[in-house]
């Protein structure tokens, strides 16, 4: 069997190829330049070949600049257009990383694709292999692969599973490796100094300004594009109120941002759409853990379906939901039953 391992030309995909080869099976690494032609391609086709020229592992550089513009960066542009907030993270990996480049791998002679992702493949009674949270909970990253469909996911290999990010670059350094990228990736890979609004104002006409009004109606300001802002957000609003208001919600079609106290940004629930299920919501507990950002401790919940739509009724009050983020559903173990989009 032959993997693949996708490097990114950091740390934790490097150590990843590192410990597969130890384990002597047949590996080699494969990078996708996501990003157009630049400094980073060189610097990183370079930095890789020579690791893994020490490692006496093959590697192969690919061209995905266009499909990572189609499928990542345009709908990401399109979705601030529509008033939601995207998690372009979470997007990637669905369609480029265990889309894409996962083909391209298997074009190359893969059987199955290995990243550097904080997660483990695990076989669990009654739900088959699943997902599951890392060992590192600081760094888990089962929240951005809860898109990815099951049957992908079935066919990699996470060799961070047990591992903690303290000790990579350790580790790396024992091997005499260094990675071409060693610094912590920024936010959002394709937005220069992760300044995403200057990112879109370059790619088009995006919503004009609005009212600003409280849930009643109320107007006490005026915004200059709701694509300029997100849910609980507190600062950079420029109104002066008897209290801090907090942006609870944006009404497109009116083109007005709604705002309130702190306390009405507690949510009894949200729907969620184009629902990724990794086991059958047969196999599912009557209570789910339900995670709606990255940073944010899993909270109880009941749920139910309404056709293609998942309706989850949070049993602890959630900072509201932003549309556009990823929902990620949990067992109390950790396991993923499912990810979705916050409608």
């Amino acid at each position: 069997m032959s993997i693949a391992v996708a490097v990114s030309g950091g740390m934790d995909s490097l150590l990843s190829l590192v410990l597969l080869k130890e384990q002597g099976l047949d590996v080699f690494a494969v990078h996708g330049h996501f990003l157009p032609p630049g400094p980073d391609w060189e610097r990183v086709t370079q930095g890789m070949g020579e690791a893994c020229a020490r490692l006496g592992v093959p590697f192969h550089a690919l061209d995905l600049h266009r499909e990572f513009h189609d499928r990542v960066i345009a709908p990401f542009v399109s979705a601030y257009a529509r008033g939601l907030t995207p998690n372009p993270c979470a997007a990637c990996n669905p369609s480029m990383k265990f889309g894409v480049l996962f083909e391209r791998a298997e074009a190359l002679g893969a059987d199955s694709l290995a990243t550097g992702h904080y997660v483990r493949i695990e076989e669990r009674p009654g739900l088959g292999r699943m997902l599951v949270r890392g060992a590192d909970l600081s760094k888990d990253q089962s929240y951005f692969l809860s898109l990815v469909p099951i049957e992908r996911l079935r066919r990699a290999h996470f060799p961070l599973a047990d591992k903690f990010k303290r000790d990579t670059m350790e580790t790396l350094a024992r091997h005499g490796l260094e990675p071409p990228l060693p610094s912590e990736s920024q936010e959002i890979c394709f937005v220069p100094g992760d300044d995403y609004q200057a990112f879109l104002m370059e790619r088009g006409r995006l919503p004009g300004g609005g009212p600003i009004v409280l849930e009643d109606g109320t107007e006490v300001g005026r915004h200059q594009g709701l694509w300029r802002h997100t849910q609980g957000q507190r600062r950079g609003l420029g109104i002066a109120w008897k209290e801090p208001l907090y942006v609870l919600d944006k009404d497109v079609k009116r083109n007005a941002l709604i705002v309130g106290p702190k306390i009405a940004l507690a949510a009894p629930g949200c729907r969620v759409r184009d629902v990724n299920l990794l086991t059958s919501s047969e196999n599912w507990p009557e209570t789910v853990l339900v995670q709606t950002r990255y940073r944010q401790q899993a909270k109880p919940s009941r749920y139910h379906f309404e056709g293609d739509a998942l309706v989850l009724d949070f049993i602890e009050p959630h900072t509201r939901p932003t549309p556009g983020q990823v929902a990620a559903l949990y067992t109390e173990d950790g396991a993923v039953l499912a990810g979705g989009i916050i409608q």
